[in-house]
This record gives structure tokens, sequence and C-alpha cells, in this order.
């Protein structure tokens, strides 16, 4: 029987954008948590234009990494999730020096990201070099990092006002924004929502279409790479350079929110690496057992980083 997919050169069903809103719902059921969590989820998105050309633009970061913390474990290349390295207050640092900023507090995919270059989770480096080149007219004075929070409201209410302050403090003109875990995407995409509703145009640079699509941005680059590398391939600074200026190319093109570009940037060959991330198909029942436990034991190893606010 002729094969048909062979014929027309389709490419495999699992070879698309992976669902992470069903996958995290389905694998959560599946270890014993039992009441759905709601994504945020919007129709339409405020849309704020520029306002002066990018190399006259002064351009904000906006990470979901976290500095390093010595004493808090282990938070190498390849570490577990560690619980105790998460962060609940927005915090700043220098744009100017160089920050060892990591993600093993978050959900990123350690089946195919190393971990070994933040290049490809902090933007940085890549935005000094396109102000260097004057494509930008530079780096706000201070990136940002926002806290991974899963409470929508604390995130809309609390953490976004705070980027806002500083960003206005930073005389930022524009923000980009770069997440990592699937609750990170949301995060940013709320956090960029509120920034847009306030003058400041802002751009997602991210790995999961469906949720940041869901939460409804004004700009959005998908790059379909494993989570963790939602600023370019690792240990390649041209990849890391490209997807910088695909991101800029949509600051500046959208005429309206909404708007999302793919990079046209190929992870791998093969797209198998896809049917990795929390697929129950791939799990077995001692496994999801054991990686109950652990979820359990890092919520209380993070519990005594977290603020306490008054109701």
């Amino acid at each position: 029987m002729e094969d048909i997919d062979a014929l027309l050169g389709f490419a495999p069903d699992y070879d698309s954008a992976i669902p992470y809103m069903r996958r995290t719902r389905e694998y959560y059921a599946a270890i014993g948590y039992t009441t759905p969590y709601r994504w945020a989820h919007y129709l339409d998105a405020p849309f704020t234009a520029l306002t002066k050309p990018l190399s006259q633009s002064r351009v904000s970061l906006i990470t979901t990494a976290a500095p390093f913390q010595p004493g808090k474990g282990d938070q190498g290349p390849g570490a577990a999730y560690n619980g105790s390295a998460k962060f609940y207050q927005v915090y700043s640092g220098d744009s100017a020096v160089d920050h060892d900023l990591r993600i093993s507090h978050i959900g990123y995919d350690r089946t195919h990201t190393s971990a070994t270059d933040s290049g490809t989770w902090n933007a940085l480096p890549a935005l000094r070099r396109a102000a260097a080149s004057g494509r930008i007219g530079a780096v706000a004075p201070r990136f940002h990092g926002a806290p991974t929070n899963r409470s929508h409201r604390v995130t809309v209410e609390t953490d976004a006002p705070e980027m806002l302050a500083r960003l206005r403090e930073d005389r930022a003109d524009v923000a980009v924004l770069v997440p990592n875990c699937p609750v990170c995407h949301q995060t940013v995409s709320l956090t960029a929502r509120y920034l847009e509703a306030n003058g400041i145009p802002t751009v997602v640079m991210g790995c999961a279409k469906d949720i940041v699509e869901h939460a409804a941005v004004a700009r959005f680059l998908f790059s379909d790479f494993p989570l963790g590398n939602s600023a370019g391939k690792p240990h390649d600074v041209a990849s890391q350079d490209q997807t910088l200026e695909l991101a800029l190319q949509v600051l500046e093109s959208a005429s309206g929110p909404q708007t999302t570009r793919q990079s046209p940037i190929r992870w791998a060959a093969s797209g198998d690496w896809k049917l990795d991330y929390l697929n129950l198909d791939r799990i077995s029942a001692d496994e999801l057992a054991r990686r109950r436990a652990e979820f359990d034991r890092q919520k209380e190893l993070a519990r005594p980083n977290r603020i306490v606010k008054a109701a």
C-alpha cells in the first residue's frame, strides 16, 4: 500500500508544537493532584505601538531564571528540580555585568536540555551585542527577574506592578521577556499584558506556544525548542543572536496584538524529542509514584523562600 505521507512529504503528526497545557494537566492528575490547574485565558490583548525606532530605544530584559545561590543545593547543569533555589519576589541586576543565572528551580526539559549554556535562557549577552552593533539604542541599566508564580492574582496584582515600576525607573522603552518552564510562560505573558496596558511595548520569546497564545499577548516569537532554550540553541551564539533578532523584528513589524511569529530554526532533524516531556505514555507507574514523593519534598524545600503577604 502506498505511503501517502511519504508521497506528500508530510511530517509525523507528533512533530508540531507540544500541547503543554494538556500534558501538564494529565501529568499532575496522574501523580495525585486531581484539581486541574486553570491556565490564564484571554480572548484579546492590550497593545502598545513603538514610539521610536529600536535603534533609539532602551530595551529591558525580564527573565524567570534565578541567580545562583550558594548553599541552596545543586543548581548546575543536569541538576534535578531544586525547589530551595526558587525566588518569590521581583529582583533586579546590573545589565552591564555578567550574572550567574540558572534554571534548576523550574520545570524545564531536563531530558533534551543540557543547561550548560546560560545563553539559551539569558538573552542579556545577545542584547549587549545588539546594542554594540547599533541594532538597539541601549540595554536598560537593569534586567529583572519575574517570580514563577502559579497564582494568577499574585502575578497580576503584585509582581507585574512592581515590574512596571522598575522599568519606569530605568526609563525602559520596550521589554523582552524570556520564560523557561510552562508556568514561566504564563507568568511572563501576564506580565507582558500588564506592561502593554501601561504603555510599554513587549515581546515574549518562548517555547510553549499553547500557553502564551492562551493568555493572549501582544507579540510572541515562538521557538519550537525544548523548554529552557527560549533564547536560542546551546553553544550557538549565531542561533542566540538570530533568535533575538527575530524577536526584535516582531516588535517592529506587529501591526496589532496577538502577533505570533515562529522561528525557522529547527532544534534537530528529528522531532521525536517532543514525545518525551511529561508524556504519560512514557512514564511508568513506579516512576510516577517516585515523582509525586519528590514533588512534595521540593514543595517543602521551597516553603521557607515564600514571602507571606497580608490578605
